[in-house]
């Protein structure tokens, strides 16, 4: 399916989650500092103040919801709605940029996570910001405390899970608990992955929920 705006017509737009695998298990939240920092200055403050809004929205209503427009614009501080308003031009930019895309009439799937800058997304960026997403994404592998950090991060993301928490809330416990960004990220995805695999061993052999390890 093209990654096309889909005709607005009315006074609201229906908004769905775009499942994709890989990128909601590797991906950013929008609300997270990577987003911030990075895809900022590729997408422009009006569509990622847009993505995080919607990703708030989808937490609350994962199968979707509808999303007034004329509101919704004056909410972000866009102005009108209109054709060639700014707040049209975010949503355009959502779907240029794959991160939301013409979902049927009236409706419009986005991305509830970012997946990392490609190459050529990076090239658009300063140079030093460039620097900083290099350091940035080093950091945590650099540290002699990596691989404690790293048992202790992914131990508490697996126990949240098993308290409840869905994948983004264990993503930002772990950050409210000042782990970097990156860690945070890949164990929170780790745990995913972990508690997944022993939620469907434990029901194929017919046994209880798991436990931390």
């Amino acid at each position: 399916m093209p990654t096309t705006l889909p005709p607005l017509d009315g006074d609201s737009i229906y908004v769905r989650p775009w499942p994709d695998d890989v990128v909601d298990q590797m991906g950013f939240d929008p609300r997270t500092p990577y987003v911030e920092r990075f895809w900022l200055g590729v997408l422009g403050p009006s569509t990622v103040w847009f993505l995080r809004r919607t990703a708030a929205e989808l937490e609350a209503a994962p199968a979707g919801f509808v999303l007034p427009l004329a509101d919704t614009a004056r909410a972000l501080g866009l102005g009108a709605a209109g054709a060639h308003s700014p707040f049209l031009r975010a949503l355009r930019r959502c779907c240029q940029f794959d991160m939301a895309r013409g979902d049927g009439p009236g409706t419009l799937a986005v991305r509830r996570k970012l997946p990392p800058l490609s190459r050529r997304h990076l090239a658009r960026l300063p140079e030093s910001v460039q620097r900083e997403h290099d350091q940035w994404t080093a950091d945590a592998l650099r540290t002699p405390e990596a691989e404690l950090l790293r048992h202790r991060s992914r131990k508490l993301a697996l126990s949240l899970l098993e308290l409840g928490e869905d994948l983004e809330s264990a993503e930002r416990h772990l950050l409210r608990w000042r782990f970097h960004p990156l860690l945070a990220h890949e164990s929170a995805a780790w745990a995913w992955r972990r508690h997944n695999d022993a939620l469907a061993a434990a029901s194929a052999q017919g046994g209880g929920p798991p436990t931390a390890a």
